[in-house]
């Protein structure tokens, strides 16, 4: 028979164990929106990128608890790189141009855990 018991750590250590995230993978978009002319994501249809990887998402059935989270954020500050979307745990961040590279985000990363290097987000752009 399996023992089921779960034992605490001794006093004064902490578990090495980190509980599983409620999400597995979260992709937030940028859809900062600036009225002063400055450069910004949604000047580059941001809303209609971050509206596809939903539907993807959901459609791939990749959506919910223990899936994938798609969530709409405000600048990132990556202003230079637009439009801009990072996923986490990783901290991946892209910068795509149409709605197949949403697809090809979803498919790649969001499904099988791997990276798409030809949209990774040059680490030295910023606002």
């Amino acid at each position: 028979m399996q023992d089921t018991t779960t034992q605490s750590p001794p006093a004064g250590e902490t578990s090495s164990a980190t509980p599983p995230s409620y999400f597995r993978r979260h992709i937030f978009f940028c859809l900062n929106e600036r009225r002063n002319g400055e450069a910004c994501c949604a000047q580059h249809h941001a809303e209609a990128a971050f509206d596809h990887c939903k539907q993807q998402v959901k459609a791939a059935g990749l959506a919910g608890p223990g899936q994938v989270r798609v969530n709409r954020a405000g600048c990132m500050d990556r202003c230079a790189a637009g439009p801009v979307a990072v996923v986490y745990p990783e901290a991946v961040w892209y910068s795509y141009v149409d709605l197949a590279d949403i697809d090809e985000i979803v498919e790649s990363h969001l499904k099988n855990g791997r990276v798409v290097e030809r949209l990774l987000t040059p680490p030295h752009l910023g606002r």
